[in-house]
């Protein structure tokens, strides 16, 4: 008997919260659109498309024609529509109230559009824990796609991947599709006659075999290089969905439901903590991840059985690796057990849809893509945290001292009702949030920088075209694979932060060198209020005192920090005092819309700059809506300098701006028993208020920004 085989291609379609509009436009006439084309001249092939919720938003806004061409496509059985968490966050992020409350809502919002509720889930990331069969199934979902990075931590054999599989948890059951490594490195950069090769020789006697490929639907043509090779001159989409109609005789296209209904699954099994290889590398510190690379390609390259046994880490450890990651995570939580609190009724409404929206997974992890060291889209997830927040409190400010982070040391939250500001006294009293909420805006959200493992591929990658080299690196067959930059000279730019990017850091200079570690250590708290908090630091003979204290209101807010020295030696000190306070305002790329000003004139707030002591300084983004003057007692210069790190994403390596460092210095010299007082004052306005607007996104002020914002 001739050999038979059924396919299930699963095109998974998200953009981020936050994302800009001109990019997701950009998307949508390079990959969504041309493939929805390339079903509607092809009514015989069949598969899965999942759309994440901001993209269905953004499609329903913008493109409704789309939504009626799916639609139509579903009605005749061509497309099976996948479901999921709406607003596409990693599940297992979340607290179980919020999971069943994300799966529901994409559940009702496709009843909506397409009059029908999906039965699979798409999960992000395919980030995996064995606790999700049960919540994939109280929410109603039949099945997931799962990777064969996944089926082999199951021990599920390399020739028994082609079917299905079930799983359970608490008494409920899902169903597995695996998605398999050979189809998914093939499709679509590989010759359609490889492909079906490729299938044939995977088909048996029984047509009992299913080979999945589940994987983003922007690589076929969103990703660089992409849009030729599958719809230009290359025409790949179409002729692989030719050769599946010409080989209909032993070859199937199927949705993943028809083949749940029809086919058996092959067997039970139980998925441990998991994801996709290349994130579970990512979840690595950078030294590991480099290691665990290595010997990923050895024993791939050499065929060992050990390649099987090989795990990276777990999805949760991006938490570990990245305090500005953990610290969006617990703001997160906060914010949900601040709505759950809330009573029933169009404000809670209002502040879930945010806080859903702030739990997109983008900005909680970072690998290839840009994630948390995209600027524009960390900054529009926290404001959609900060709004649901706000919308919470309503008159109240968020206060408390707590183990905010979870670290097993409590921080100090105070606030008002225009600002919320988390200190942090185990790590040098500095502040870690400071969020105003009129303009919902993250204004100390600066990352650190830090070594990250394709930092060494950039060196290496320079020093090859230095020396007239090719550069390293196989043939690529996935976005993964690939080595570009957009800009020369990359290399130079890697600079490592020894401390956290904290506002209020206090340092005392000698010789130009710091005495103590008053910048990074811990301070003990003496006093916290609801809109105050007092820190104190003994190092040898000298004790520094730290308050901050806040007032004001919703339009017009006030941050001071007082900082009082005292030297109990019996000799005088004569040396600095310096302040560092680390401000986000998106003014990356030039961004005309973010400024330094002194006494009047502005200058760019991506550039390195200074102000004479006295001068009057601010800072702000009129498209943001806020705008900060700062006064120094006694008067001191100030400088200032851009924040940059070097990241990978799909377009390549590239400078991220994250935000300015802004520095006040000021001569000490202070004698035996003498104490000194040196204060910063902050003054910020809110042009607007985005509470009066409840149906505008929280984060509409970040999108609508110019792209040299970006």
């Amino acid at each position: 008997m001739a050999g038979r085989i059924s396919l299930a291609l699963v095109l998974h379609n998200h953009q981020p919260v936050g994302n800009f509009g001109w990019v997701i436009e950009e998307v949508f006439r390079q990959a969504y659109e041309p493939m929805v084309g390339a079903l509607e001249r092809h009514p015989q092939v069949r598969l899965g498309l999942h759309y994440s919720g901001p993209l269905l938003e953004w499609l329903e806004s913008e493109q409704p024609a789309f939504l009626d061409r799916l639609r139509a496509l579903t009605d005749r059985g061509q497309v099976e529509l996948l479901g999921g968490a709406h607003y596409e966050p990693v599940l297992v992020a979340l607290p179980e109230r919020d999971r069943q409350g994300q799966l529901a809502h994409m559940r009702s919002e496709m009843a909506r559009l397409f009059g029908r509720q999906p039965d699979g889930a798409w999960l992000a990331e395919r980030v995996w824990e064995p606790s999700l069969p049960a919540d994939l199934a109280r929410a109603g979902y039949r099945y997931t796609v799962l990777d064969d990075n996944h089926l082999r931590g199951a021990s599920v054999a390399e020739d028994a991947m082609w079917g299905t599989y079930t799983t359970d948890d608490q008494g409920r059951l899902v169903t597995i599709f695996g998605t398999e490594k050979g189809l998914r490195y093939r499709i679509p950069f590989r010759p359609v006659a490889e492909l079906v090769d490729y299938l044939r020789a995977a088909a048996d006697g029984g047509g009992q075999r299913l080979g999945t490929m589940g994987d983003d639907g922007e690589k076929f043509g969103a990703w660089p290089g992409t849009y030729e090779h599958c719809w230009g001159k290359g025409r790949w989409v179409d002729e692989c969905f030719e050769a599946l109609i010409a080989n209909s005789r032993w070859l199937t296209t199927v949705t993943p439901s028809e083949w749940l209904d029809r086919q058996p699954p092959i067997g039970r099994i139980y998925v441990p903590t998991s994801s996709y290889v290349e994130m579970t590398q990512w979840a690595l510190p950078a030294g590991e991840a480099t290691a665990f690379d290595a010997a990923l390609a050895q024993a791939e390259a050499s065929g060992s059985p050990a390649m099987r046994f090989l795990r990276g880490g777990m999805w949760r450890n991006f938490q570990a690796r990245y305090r500005e990651i953990n610290d969006l995570h617990k703001q997160m939580l906060r914010a949900s057990a601040l709505v759950d609190a809330m009573p029933a009724g169009p404000a809670r409404d209002a502040a879930t849809e945010h806080l859903y929206r702030g739990q997109s997974n983008d900005c909680y992890w970072h690998g290839l893509f840009g994630g948390i060291y995209l600027c524009h889209m960390r900054l529009a997830t926290l404001a959609e945290l900060i709004a649901a927040e706000d919308i919470a409190l309503g008159d109240r400010g968020a206060t408390g001292v707590a183990d905010h982070d979870l670290d097993g040391v409590d921080e100090v939250l105070i606030g008002t009702g225009g600002q919320t500001v988390l200190v942090d006294p185990a790590e040098g009293g500095g502040i870690g949030s400071w969020d105003l909420r009129a303009s919902r805006h993250a204004l100390a959200s600066v990352m650190r920088r830090r070594p990250e493992a394709y930092h060494a591929q950039l060196r290496r990658m320079e020093q090859s075209a230095a020396e007239g080299r090719a550069v390293e690196g196989k043939t690529a067959t996935s976005i993964h694979e690939q080595l570009l930059a957009k800009e020369g000279g990359l290399s130079a730019l890697l600079a490592y932060d020894e401390h956290e990017r904290r506002s209020g850091l206090v340092r005392v200079l000698v010789d130009g060198s710091p005495v103590g570690d008053f910048d990074r250590a811990g301070w003990s708290v003496e006093e916290a209020t609801d809109s105050a908090v007092w820190l104190r630091r003994e190092v040898d003979q000298l004790t520094l005192r730290k308050g901050i204290v806040l007032a004001g209101d919703r339009s017009e807010s006030e941050l001071g920090l007082e900082v009082e020295l005292a030297n109990a030696g019996a000799r005088q000190l004569d040396a600095g005092l310096e302040v560092e306070w680390n401000i986000n305002l998106l003014g990356g790329g030039g961004n005309p819309a973010a400024f330094y000003r002194v006494d009047g004139r502005g200058s760019r707030h991506d550039a390195a700059g200074s102000a004479p002591a006295g001068a009057a300084l601010a800072f702000g983004n009129d498209h943001v809506g806020a705008s900060v003057s700062v006064a120094a007692e006694p008067p001191a210069p100030a400088e200032w300098y851009p924040v940059e790190t070097v990241s990978n994403s799909e377009a390549g390596f590239e400078r991220v701006y994250q935000g300015s460092c802004l520095v006040f210095r000021w001569p000490l010299q202070l004698g035996a028993g003498q104490r000194a007082t040196f204060r910063l004052d902050f003054t910020v306005a809110q042009s607007g208020d985005l509470a009066a607007s409840p149906d505008q996104p929280a984060g509409a002020t970040q999108r609508d920004q110019r792209k040299a914002g970006a």
